[in-house]
């Protein structure tokens, strides 16, 4: 059977209070077998990484293209969920009657589509939307490096749909999630 040893340190003269709390439930805790972990319940954030981006994009094409925002995260375990914030900045059409289309992908799958109509004026009326905001809890069901980008297109194929519009700066967020 192991044992649980609590060591002092030397220099230390704190003192460590261990309570049972007041139930009549047994409880149980267990430590993960990994130096410098601690126990963590369901629902608790582990890791947090977060990236910007500026450079106006442009797209004339209806093949969705990279808008540049990306960020990569690795799970610490495969049964944990990725919570995916994001901010898409200066979403813009101009010069022709179409709309933007903007979705979310992990690595090379498609997540949702955010917003499919981005724009649209029925008409060839410039119309900036200024940001396009979104949120998808994912479950990526890897313990190796997964990426998160946005992807846009042009609609209709006519005039220009932009985004990060004169520098405008998107975000996305990634938020590790223990199941």
């Amino acid at each position: 059977m192991s044992q649980v040893k609590i060591s002092g340190n030397a220099s230390g003269t704190g003192v460590l209070t261990i309570s049972a709390p007041n139930t009549n439930t047994n409880r149980s805790i267990t430590i993960p077998d990994k130096a410098g972990e601690i126990a963590v319940g369901a629902g608790t954030i582990v890791q947090v990484v977060n990236a910007t981006y500026n450079t106006q994009t442009s797209s004339t094409s209806t093949t969705y293209a990279d808008t540049g925002l990306t960020a990569s995260i690795t799970p610490s375990s495969t049964s944990n969920k990725i919570l995916v914030l994001f901010s898409q900045a200066g979403c813009h059409k101009s010069g022709g009657n179409t709309h933007g289309r903007l979705k979310l992908l992990r690595d090379s799958t498609d997540l949702y589509e955010v917003d499919n109509y981005y724009g649209w004026t029925n008409s060839t009326l410039n119309n900036g939307v200024a940001t396009i905001s979104g949120c998808y809890l994912d479950s990526p069901s890897s313990s190796s490096s997964v990426t998160y980008k946005t992807q846009f297109n042009n609609g209709d194929g006519a005039g220009t749909v932009y985004v990060q519009i004169l520098s405008a700066t998107s975000t996305i967020t990634l938020m590790e999630v223990v199941a």
